[in-house]
């Protein structure tokens, strides 16, 4: 009885695995896919992965210049790439846009690299392929609508992120019925989607007015303030001159600013400073007149009889 048993057993075993095989053919072929390679690894894996290496070498230097204020090579004070580079839309959240896109490529470059070996991987890189492209897309519509000007740096990050993009979509491991498109594109979209929004609204100044677009009578007053000769002296840990330059909001570059301590709070004091003797904070030195403490921009444009138009911000 029990050879019996054991020989028996042996047949089933064998008609079992034929079945099991054929089972996991006909699912791979149901969910219109292929099936499983042998290696994980595909040729396309390695175009992936010199692809991020190129992003991530882009953004790492425009990530350089921009926090060390330099120009990128080729790109004049003058030229249109320097003009994209230093808009408004160049900094989010306080760091340079280049330093948000170095991180969107390392972090594929860990997510494609897993990919070689692991095709679970794909759908979040998929995900952040997806969210960087739209982003990618909303700056080169600002940059081309919007500021009129374009920037040859950008526009290979632009092209490398939605060449990630394509090759991710080609690399869809089609075999695993979880990555279905049904199951993986819905999430990414959405959050693209999201992410874009926020970013409009973030530079439409709903969340902060100093980076949103210039109100014309503050940027026409921080001019007239800066061509008339008064001078705003402060320091950049001093909560009141935070709180004058505030109601300038976008405009506040434009204030003709003296920082009195450049090179920290115990460091060497500006000459300037020394030399117009400021010990108070903020000070405004108008017309040889002295203002201390915070000013209303009312006060300023009456300290420096000035008169609006509109034709004068029109032009700059």
């Amino acid at each position: 009885m029990s050879k019996k048993k054991r020989k028996s057993g042996k047949r089933k075993s064998g008609v079992k695995a034929p079945e099991a095989g054929r089972r996991v053919e006909a699912r791979a072929a149901k969910s219109g896919g292929e099936a499983a390679p042998k290696g994980g690894r595909r040729p396309v894996d390695n175009l992936l992965f010199g692809l991020v290496l190129a992003g991530i070498a882009l953004t790492a230097y425009l990530t350089f210049v921009a926090w060390f204020g330099e120009f990128p090579a080729y790109c004049g004070a003058e030229s249109d790439c320097a003009l994209v580079q230093q808009s408004r839309w160049s900094v989010l959240l306080g760091v340079p846009v280049a330093l948000w896109g170095l991180l969107t490529y390392a972090l594929l470059a860990r997510l494609v690299w897993r990919l070689r070996s692991r095709p679970s991987a794909w759908r979040m890189a998929l995900a952040v392929a997806i969210v960087g492209a739209a982003v990618s897309w909303y700056l080169t519509g600002v940059s081309v609508f919007v500021i009129e000007a374009v920037c040859v740096y950008c526009l290979a990050s632009f092209a490398i992120i939605n060449a990630l993009l394509v090759l991710l979509l080609v690399r869809r491991p089609a075999y695993m019925p979880e990555h279905a498109w049904s199951k993986s594109l819905p999430g990414p979209v959405g959050a693209a989607v999201v992410v874009v929004f926020a970013m409009f609204l973030h530079f439409s100044g709903l969340f902060d007015p100093a980076v949103g677009p210039e109100k014309p009578y503050l940027k026409a007053l921080a001019m007239h303030l800066r061509d008339s000769g008064a001078r705003f002296y402060g320091t950049y840990w001093c909560p009141s001159c935070q709180e004058q330059k505030a109601l300038f909001e976008a405009s506040v570059d434009r204030l003709p600013y003296v920082e009195c301590t450049p090179n920290g709070r115990g460091g060497a004091y500006n000459f300037a400073c020394i030399a117009n003797d400021i010990s108070d904070y903020p000070t405004w030195i108008i017309d040889g007149r002295r203002l201390t403490g915070v000013v209303s921009v009312a006060e300023l444009a009456t300290a420096t009889g000035f008169k609006w138009s509109g034709d004068r911000t029109r032009k700059e």
